[in-house]
């Protein structure tokens, strides 16, 4: 996987919006292959949606991590919370 760490000099916040940007991409991607995928998916194109998936999962959570450091915290909505 990619490093998203920021390079030296970059802010909290620029850090964040590379980060979302990030995310943007990738579920960018997952909106492509939607686009091109056949009714009934082949073993293949299930393995390279599953990859997309882990992809947006990861960039999501860099974005969060992105975001809470810069004090953007969203509070839980689960009632349990």
């Amino acid at each position: 996987m990619t490093d998203t760490s920021p390079p030296d000099g970059v802010d909290d916040r620029e850090a964040a919006r590379r980060a979302a940007a990030a995310y943007t991409a990738a579920a960018r991607e997952i909106e492509a292959f939607l686009r091109r995928v056949p009714p009934t998916p082949t073993a293949a194109e299930i393995v390279e949606f599953s990859n997309l998936i882990a992809i947006e999962e990861a960039r999501r959570a860099d974005r969060e991590a992105a975001l809470d450091a810069l004090g953007l915290t969203m509070p839980s909505l689960d009632a349990d919370d």
